[in-house]
């Protein structure tokens, strides 16, 4: 097994989620007799719905069994061979990309793919499948639902493994623990970063907390999250702030001081330049 990153890592999601993208880039269903195999390697992540029978799938030498109602979570370059073990089986297939930032491969991080009991994620199965339904008849606007759908249901995988309710079973390569490792590597600089948000941060700062030069330091934190800490910081400023504002407790002059900002101007000017209205205006 791969090194798995702490629970709270999953935060990152919540805290850059302006910056999580989806993309589908096929769905459909397919049925396949009794005598089916398919050796396959796919180039994106790839989630089956088993409408009907069993389906067995091997990687390398150890096999799983998915049944009716069960999901599988295909990770890309994963190889696998899959068999019906009944008369049937029938299938919906999502091909998707999630990417956050400029990292494509973000999922890569959490040991996530593998077989999905339906029991985990009965409601979002329900909702993905009647969007689906709406799908195959090109009923309107159906594209973006079906989308809104898979982001709910990925996201309740992710919350059933940052519970602890879920942990994928599949191969966790050692390709993928390089990606884990840097995520692991920067925890310390995420909980230095979430301490310090009331004050203003420096990137050399953040660099010596994870032991490393400015330069590389930046280099690296880009390839692990797939934008800059720079970004990172300011992304969630604006989101506290956001939530500040939203309590209408406090004072724009408060808030700015709360987050760090020598100013109240330089702190609208900041928030302006992300929402594209001021923070006077941002709830009232």
């Amino acid at each position: 097994m791969g090194v798995v990153l702490p629970m709270d890592s999953l935060d990152i999601f919540n805290e850059l989620s302006e910056l999580i993208k989806l993309q589908i880039n096929s769905c459909s269903e397919v049925a396949h007799p009794n005598s089916w195999i398919e050796r396959r390697q796919h180039k994106d992540y790839d989630l089956w719905c088993i409408q009907e029978g069993q389906i067995e799938i091997r990687i390398q030498e150890e096999v799983y069994l998915a049944s009716e109602g069960d999901l599988i979570l295909f990770t890309p370059k994963v190889t696998y061979t899959a068999t019906t073990l009944s008369t049937s089986c029938k299938f919906i297939f999502t091909h998707f990309d999630l990417s956050l930032g400029d990292h494509i491969r973000i999922l890569d991080n959490f040991q996530l793919s593998g077989i999905i009991h339906s029991t985990l994620v009965e409601e979002e199965i329900r909702l993905f499948l009647d969007t689906y339904d709406q799908y195959k008849r090109s009923a309107p606007m159906s594209g973006i639902r079906l989308k809104g759908c898979l982001t709910i249901l990925i996201a309740k995988i992710m919350e059933q493994y940052g519970r602890k309710q879920y942990r994928g079973e599949f191969v966790h390569y050692p390709t993928n623990q390089k990606l884990t490792m840097d995520l692991v590597k920067l925890q310390p600089v995420f909980d230095f970063i979430h301490e310090h948000l009331h004050q203003t941060i420096r990137v050399e700062e953040i660099a010596a907390v994870a032991s490393m030069s400015e330069k590389y330091f930046i280099s690296y934190f880009k390839q692990a999250l797939g934008l800059t800490p720079g970004r990172y910081i300011y992304q969630l400023k604006m989101n506290r702030a956001r939530e500040l504002l939203y309590l209408k407790r406090y004072s724009i002059k408060e808030i700015a001081s709360m987050l760090g900002y020598p100013d109240p101007y330089s702190f609208s000017k900041a928030f302006k330049k992300y929402y594209k209205v001021p923070p006077s205006k941002f709830v009232w």
